[in-house]
């Protein structure tokens, strides 16, 4: 999406998909705190930062952490958590991000999985060329 906060990162169109993950849901960008940027996956910010990302700390989880691609509304982190659309415009989310949010926020148990769809662990597949 562009405007006031562009993305980083290998995006493909506007509203936040990228060569990573380029299917129907995949409509959310993140906001890294390394960076202080937008990306619209960590694959993305590999590619193109000098540093590993660093997770989203627990003390900042009330700060905009997740972007809308369709519609540009911020969430923080437990607005995202709780939802599986966008509640400014029901864009549907991929809930296949979950398998990557220990990379995004600072999580706090054991395995590193924990997140809002902890029952979903894969990401969907990219779309063919």
């Amino acid at each position: 999406m562009t405007g006031p906060h562009p993305l980083r990162g290998c995006p493909v169109d506007d509203q936040s998909r990228c060569v990573h993950h380029g299917g129907p849901l995949d409509v959310v960008a993140l906001h890294l705190v390394c960076c202080d940027a937008w990306f619209p996956c960590h694959a993305c910010h590999e590619e193109t930062a000098d540093h590993t990302a660093v997770p989203r700390p627990a003390d900042r989880f009330d700060e905009p952490a997740a972007r809308c691609g369709v519609c540009g509304r911020t969430m923080t982190v437990p607005e995202y958590r709780g939802v599986t659309s966008c509640p400014g415009c029901e864009a549907s989310f991929n809930p296949g991000c979950a398998a990557h949010a220990h990379l995004y926020f600072e999580i706090d148990d054991d395995t590193g999985r924990r997140w809002h769809r902890p029952r979903l662990e894969a990401c969907s597949p990219r779309p063919p060329p």
